[in-house]
Order: structure tokens, then sequence, then C-alpha cells
């Protein structure tokens, strides 16, 4: 068994191998505090025909590791939790780049959470944990990286802070990195400037490094020989007839600015090529005999289209790679800062609470926000503490957006990491407290996409929201950068399309307000980031995003003048009134096994939750069920007030006098001698039960106890005649 240690920001992370899971290629047990995260690393022998890596990532929390049993009948973990996806993800996409070309073995990265400390997260846990398992392992791999996450607490930066310091932030973001550059960020931020996220990252990378130093020292003690993959074994020859054939009509065709007439040429290049190179050996082969000779040849025969097909998705990336380094157009014409044309709107859908309708070039998101209720919270069964979500974002990409025949499943892994993206980036602007009591959920529909769909979300999101009368602090856009670069040559894209994020070295999404960064995402598919690039991506993702938001601004003047929210909510919308009652008449508002809030529900039409402290919260479908439940509630549950005439109703009469109900639920003594002016031998001489009397409040005891006169009333009511 061999161990090794960190310190990163004061805390000491530790990574242990050769006493768990020793029958998978690597693996190890990362511990922070009372934090124990298990990640191994498996690989499968070579499997042939495949033409891409087959990686597959899992984070997996189980309950145990808090000390709980898992709800529900089953009493077991099932299926991955939203937070599991979004975990793997992350971890997924930082390592998938760094894998060596060539590298077609399926391989699998496991993470499960065997402990979990109340007060730490165990997701950067994980990802430093994978990094080390496949180190060690024999996976060929490049070099150790490593995440911390970064906060910022009161203008201090923390690195791996305690979940109540991540909660208190006005900056939180995952820095994932190698010794030398960048290669993930993700996280999100109060609407900070591109300087305090700069300053964040590069105080992240100094931590990283004491994480990956920890890795090397494992992997001198622990380490496997790394397999060798598989050199390519292209034909240069046929390379070189393919590219003399194909690449001059390939530029001509990248410069089509419709995503399908471009992909119509290249297909039409595509057919050529193939009839010129690959049918003619599939005719050739019918002419062998044995059956050795055809199998061969079939082998031989796929290998060739897959060898084509390559060459001329190279060509294509080589085609717009050299036209932008080389300071030429872009493949739909556009110089590297130009944003596409953008068109948006509001109230498209007369049934939704808020709407929006927003397009940029061939990507179009149509986003509808919904205001409901306490009871229509999101609640999750957490690791550690069950969680009430009031705001969430669902995206939904259908194939039909990019024109291609898919089965319909449940949202996939990109889905809700796009989602959690756009949520994470529109979150932050939303009103907070008391200001927000609806349980919101926004959904993006894309209809079209060529890239950079999920800001096109963040977009229709905040234009939705604003729409359905939300009083969002400042209306939010994102967008897309990304990246080319031969190693001497950079050149920093805006706005991409889907073809400069397959072909690109970076998709790198920056969403905010006019004020600063309220998401960041950036993923790279080359070994690291300098910081001059990071520098000039963040301060020309700023220069889109004012213009995108005034774009917005200027489509959206006539329903959203001065781009502010609407002043009231949509007419579509419910309505939520908050009533603070004292928390000893909550038990009168409830009434006997729930008799009185029952009866006030069932006879308005609205929702009331009430909490132990007092908060009564209404949730009506219009104002005027709202007015007449909070009547209702305010009845039940006012106070006597000293001095106040109140027409009362005799309940009980005894010998002392007569117990009159003022309101539902409160009653008060009527004593005998408070009955009138004159001396009173029998109460009933003056009231029976049934009876309405006017009475005064005389005085209201402390234990509650509420003395009442009708001869002071009918006396105030003389003096009030005369005046």
């Amino acid at each position: 068994m061999e161990t090794v240690q960190a310190t990163v920001d004061g805390k000491v992370i530790s990574i242990e191998t050769g006493r768990l899971a020793k029958q998978s290629n690597g693996s190890v047990l990362v511990t922070q505090g009372k934090s124990a995260v298990l990640v191994t690393v498996n690989s499968a022998k070579p499997r042939d025909g495949i033409d891409f890596f087959p990686l597959t990532v899992d984070y997996l929390e189980k309950i145990y590791a808090a000390g709980k049993i898992p709800g529900g009948f089953f009493k077991r973990e099932r299926g991955m939790t939203e937070r599991e996806v979004l975990t793997s993800r992350f971890i997924d996409r930082a390592l998938r780049p760094l894998f060596p070309d060539g590298y077609r073995d399926e391989t699998q990265v496991t993470a499960q959470v065997l402990s979990a400390d109340r007060d730490y997260d165990t997701d950067v846990l994980a990802f430093v944990g994978a990094s080390a398992a496949v180190m060690i392992s024999d996976v060929p791999f490049p070099a150790p990286i490593a995440a911390v996450r970064v906060s910022r607490v009161d203008g201090k930066l923390i690195a791996n802070g305690t979940l109540a310091e991540i909660e208190a932030a006005d900056l939180n973001i995952i820095v994932a990195g190698s010794r030398d550059a960048l290669v993930m960020v993700e996280g999100g931020a109060k609407q900070v400037s591109e300087a305090a996220v700069l300053e964040a990252l590069r105080f992240g990378h100094r931590e990283i490094t004491k994480l990956i130093e920890a890795q090397e020292q494992l992997v001198a003690k622990a380490g496997k020989a790394k397999r060798v993959p598989p050199a390519s074994k292209r034909d240069a020859e046929l390379e070189r007839k393919i590219e003399a054939m194909a690449l001059d009509r390939i530029r001509a065709a990248s410069q089509k600015t419709e995503k399908k007439e471009r992909y119509k040429a290249f297909d039409a290049i595509d057919a050529e090529v193939i009839a010129a190179f690959v049918t003619p050996f599939r005719e050739a082969k019918r002419e062998l005999g044995t059956l050795a000779q055809v199998e061969a040849a079939q082998s031989a025969g796929r290998k060739l289209a897959s060898d084509v097909k390559d060459i001329l998705h190279d060509l294509r990336g080589r085609a717009m790679r050299e036209d932008i380094l080389d300071g030429k157009p872009r493949i739909d014409g556009r110089s590297t800062t130009d944003i596409r044309k953008i068109t948006c709107s509001v109230s498209e859908l007369s049934g939704a609470h808020g709407s929006a309708l927003f397009t940029r070039g061939e990507t179009q998101a149509l986003v509808t926000a919904t205001l409901g209720g306490k009871r229509d919270e999101q609640m999750i069964e957490g690791l550690k503490d069950t969680l009430y979500r009031k705001f969430f974002m669902h995206y939904n990409f259908l194939p039909f957006s990019t024109g291609e025949v898919r089965p319909l499943r449940a949202p996939n892994r990109r889905e809700q990491g796009h989602g959690a993206l756009a949520e994470r980036a529109v979150k932050m602007v939303l009103p907070e407290g008391e200001d927000t009591p609806f349980t919101i959920r926004v959904v993006s529909e894309i209809l079209e996409s060529n890239g950079s769909s999920s800001m096109a979300s963040v977009c229709g999101g905040a234009l939705a929201l604003m729409d359905a009368g939300i009083q969002i602090q400042a209306p939010v856009a994102g967008i897309a950068m990304g990246l080319i670069t031969d190693g001497k040559r950079h050149a920093v894209l805006s706005d991409i399309l889907g073809d400069e994020d397959h072909l690109g070295d970076m998709d790198f999404k920056v969403a905010g307000s006019a004020q600063g960064i309220t998401a960041i995402q950036m993923d790279l598919k080359i070994e690291g980031l300098d910081w001059a690039v990071m520098e000039k991506a963040l301060e020309q993702a700023r220069q889109g995003r004012l213009h995108i938001l005034k774009r917005m601004a200027e489509e959206t003047a006539d329903a959203l003048p001065g781009f502010l929210p609407r002043a009231d909510l949509s007419e579509n919308a419910p309505r939520i009134a908050v009533v603070w009652i004292k928390p000893d008449r909550i038990r009168d508002l409830i009434g006997p096994g729930g008799k009185v809030i029952r009866g006030i529900q069932e006879t308005t039409g609205a929702k009331v939750d009430v909490d132990d402290s007092g908060r009564c919260m209404i949730f009506a479908p219009n104002r005027e069920t709202l007015l007449k439940c909070q009547g209702m509630v305010e009845e039940v549950t006012q106070e006597a007030e000293i001095g106040r005439l109140y027409v009362g109703k005799v309940k009980k009469i005894t010998d002392f006098g007569a117990f009159v109900e003022i309101f539902p639920g409160t009653d008060g003594l009527l004593h005998i001698s408070e009955l009138a002016e004159r001396r009173i031998a029998k109460v009933e001489d003056v009231c029976v039960e049934g009876d309405e009397v006017l009475v005064k409040c005389l005085d209201v005891d402390p234990s509650g106890k509420i003395r009442l006169s009708r001869r002071a009333a009918l006396a105030e009511q003389i003096e009030l005649s005369r005046a």
C-alpha cells in the first residue's frame, strides 16, 4: 500500500492505492476529513472496427456514506441523480481530450463516495482520484491533472471551502488543470468582473500544482508501465490523392453561409471521393474466390472506407483552421469577433406565464417560464440533507433541431448539463428572499441548433422571466467562444458555429449581465490554455455579451420598455401573498383535524401553507381568489384590539355573563355587569344564545383572555350619533 498527501489551502488530501479494488487497472482512495472516495479505472481489450474512444465516467454517491437509508419502497439507490450526472460530466470533459489519438480501448472510470463529511463536498476529490487512478494504471495518459473548487467569500479567495462558505460566496468555480495550464473550468458567480474570475483561476491553478505533485509521487511509487496505442496506419499516398482531389473544393464549400447548403456540398464531395477510391475496390473484390480471400478483402474494404471518411473529415478541419489562422473569413463569412444576426420576441405563447423566442443565426430557442407555489418545489434527497429547489431550468434538444431522425429518449447527460449551465447563469440574477415567493420552472425547447444552444437558452430564459413579471436584478445573455491554434498562432472566435466547436480547440461559454459574469464553462481539446489567451477570450466574450444584450433590448423595446421586467405578473400567472400570524394562532388557522384551513381552501380555491414561525403563504390562481383567501385567513387569525367595537355572536350563557364570539375562533367574556347601564338580574333578559350583540373590547390579559362590554359599546355608539 502506498499513500501520498497534499495540503490545499490548509486541508490535507490523501491519495492511497494498493489496499482496495486491487483487480482494477488502477484504483485509489482519496480522503479529506471524514470524506472518502474510491476511484477505479478499467480498460477492456482492443476491439476491431471502433472509430471513436469509448470512455465512460460514472460518479456515484452511496447514501450510506452519510449514515442514511434511502427513501422509497426499495430502500436502495436507484438511477443517477442530476448531481451525479453533472459531476460525471465534468470529470469526463476534462479527461477525454487528453487520452492519446488512436487509443480506442473501451475505458471506464468509476468514482464511489464511500464516506461523506457533512461540511465538505466530494466532487473535486473524485476528480483528483480519477486522474490518479488513470495515472497509476497501464492506460495511456500524458500527465496528471487535478481540480479545486475556488470560492470568494467577503473578497477572500479560498480553495475547497466548506459548504457554508460555498453558500456564502459570490463566486464559486471548479478549476481543473495540468502543471502548466488550465484544461477545464466550470462555475457561477453573482455578476463579478472578468478580472475577478481571472484572479480566481490563477489562484486555483496554484493550488492544483500541489495535487499534481502528489500524484507524481504516487506514480513513482506504484505506477504501471503504460500501454502503447497503435500508431496511425493511413496510406500516405491515399491521403495525398484525396487532398489533391478534394481540398480546394472543401475550402469553397466551407464558405457557404447556410448549414444545409454547406453540408449538401460536403456530401457531394464525399460521394465523389468514395466513388473514386472505395467503389472500385468493392467491385474488384467480387472476383475473389476463397472465403479467406473474401473476408480479408472485406476487412480491407472497411478500413479503406473508414480511412477515406477520416481523411475527408480532417481536410474539413484543416481547411477551416488554416483559413482562420491566415486571417480569412470564417466558414460562414464572419470575422473572429462578429456575432450572428439576432432576433427575439416575448409573449410568444398566450397560455404561458412568460415566454420568449430567441434566434441567433441558425440556433433558435423557445423558452417558457412557469410560476408555482411552495408545493411545486422540487424535493431532492441529497447525500447529506433533503433539499428543496425553488428554481429549476430544463433544456430539451430533440432531433428535429438539427434536421435528424432519431428515437426520442429521456434527457441525456448533455441535455442535463446544458440545462444546469443555463440555470446557473439565470439563477444568479433572480430576486432574493421574500422578493421571490414563487417556485419557478424555465424550459428551453431548442427548435434549431447550429452552435451555442445553451447560451441561447440563457438569453431566452432571461426574456421569459421578464415577460412573466419576475423582477430579475438584470438581464443576462450568454456567448460561446472558440479557439483555433497551431501552437504559435491563436485565433479566438466569438459566437461559434457547431462546426467550429467540433473542429476547433475550445468551447468556452460565458454568461452574465452588463455588470459581470454569472456562469462560465470551458472545455478544451488541447492539453491546456495559456493565460494570455484566457484573458483575451474573457474580454472578447464580454464585448460579445454586451452586443447581445443591446440587441435583445432593441428587439424587445416595445414589449419591455427600458429593457425591464413587466411591472405586473402575467394575467395567466398565479398570485402569492405572505401573511404573518402569531405562532399561537396557528392552531386556530388549522382547526381541529385541519378543518378550518381545509375549509378556507375549498371555499376559495387557493392553497394555504403555514410553517411553525407563523409565515402563512397563500397561492391562488388569480387576484380575486387571493384577496378572498387572504381576508379569510386574517379573519380567523386576527387579534382582539382594545377599544375596538365588534359585532359578535353569543355562543354560551352562564350565571355571570355570556361568552361572545367576536370573530371566528375567538371568544370573549361579556360579564353580566357590562350588559347594560342598569342592573340585570338574568343574562337572558338581554340576550340568548345565537343573538348578535355589539360589544367593545375592554382588555386582553397576558394569557389572551378577552373582556367585553355591551354597556360601553352602546355608550360609544350614542356619542358617535350625537357627533
